[in-house]
């Protein structure tokens, strides 16, 4: 007992599931496509993938309107960052958010991982209270986040869900040749292409294209872990990064292939991973797309100019709901009634 409630505690590996007694998850096939939270708060514990500090992470449901709003629980006072492109300040191998607090500048790491499992599971509001500067790694991918997500269970809301919905072509590109660009489509389509100079990258798939819902997201690319060259780690460790990275947490590279034991979860991995980022990292918006982003050799780095191009061009896009009419992207239906 704690206090006059009894509560329900569920152990795995990594994270902490409070559930209240009084709740029961419905599944339905059909309700407005409205705005969701999650039901119930839920933790996670880890390291992070570039600092190898542990943290604990707690996502908490939060009201209509809220967006997605990380916190600082470690520093005082507490810092919040709540979610859209301008908070990005660092895209070197992770989106990193930013603010300054006092002349100080206070970060969190690595986020895309976990924006693009709320992306794909469609929360639209949520508080996110970490005690470190990295949201941790997992097994490299976003289904450790889904998992977590889907076991806090999800909650229908009473204000429509918001779309950004793209209206004419928005092009950034780069001097290694990488570029990427919003067309107007009536759903949200994901075309990535790569080009890494590597054995392993010969033997598999370099393009591919996602039409997104939960379901395709979940089954296509969810499981796809990030991945890096050994060549690099001198490199990196030097900068401070990828001091907490293993074959537990990512796909390793040596000169001749891939060096995890059990090899790759799917023979285009490396691409699908890509797209996992890309829809993390275009989750900054804050709000769901309703167009076709399509890329080629981009990063964290160039997936986040298009959507500052984007912002900085207002005829560009439009924020609706489907209110009235029926949405181009489909959801998931676990639906929360007291």
């Amino acid at each position: 007992m704690l206090g006059i409630m009894s509560f329900y505690f569920y152990w795995f590996p990594t994270l902490l599931i409070i559930k209240t007694p009084v709740i029961n998850i419905l599944l339905e096939n059909e309700f407005p496509l409205n705005q969701r939270t999650l039901a119930n708060k839920i933790k996670a514990k880890g390291i992070g993938l570039h600092t190898g500090h542990e943290s604990v992470m707690t996502l908490r449901p939060a009201p209509v309107n809220t967006g997605i709003v990380f916190r600082r629980v470690d520093c005082n006072p507490e810092v919040e960052f709540t979610v859209s492109p301008e908070i990005v300040g660092e895209t070197m191998l992770c989106t990193t958010i930013v603010n300054s607090v006092n002349e100080k500048t206070i970060k969190i790491a690595t986020i895309e991982h976990l924006m693009s499992a709320l992306a794909g599971v469609g929360i639209d509001n949520v508080y996110i209270d970490i005690t470190s500067d990295e949201v941790p790694i997992m097994d490299g991918s976003s289904s450790h986040f889904i998992f977590l997500l889907q076991s806090a269970g999800v909650k229908i809301q009473d204000v429509p869900k918001k779309f950004v919905r793209i209206l004419k072509p928005v092009r950034v590109e780069n001097e290694k040749g990488g570029w990427a660009e919003f067309a107007p489509y009536e759903g949200y389509r994901l075309n990535f292409s790569i080009d890494f100079a590597h054995p392993a990258f010969q033997e598999t798939a370099e393009k591919m294209t996602l039409e997104f819902s939960s379901t395709s997201y979940f089954k296509e690319v969810s499981r796809a872990r990030t991945f890096g060259f050994m060549e690099d780690m001198e490199t990196l460790r030097a900068k401070n990064l990828g001091l907490g990275a293993s074959l537990k947490n990512a796909i390793g590279l040596d000169e001749s292939g891939v060096m995890n034991v059990e090899g790759l979860r799917d023979k285009d991995e490396f691409v699908r991973h890509k797209i996992l980022d890309a829809v993390g990292d275009l989750y900054m918006l804050g709000h769901p797309i309703v167009g076709e982003f399509t890329a080629h050799k981009s990063g964290h780095a160039l997936n986040n100019q298009l959507l500052r191009a984007l912002l900085s061009q207002p005829d560009a896009y439009e924020l609706i709901d489907y209110s009235e009419s029926k949405p181009p992207v489909q959801y998931g239906s676990s639906k929360v009634v007291a």
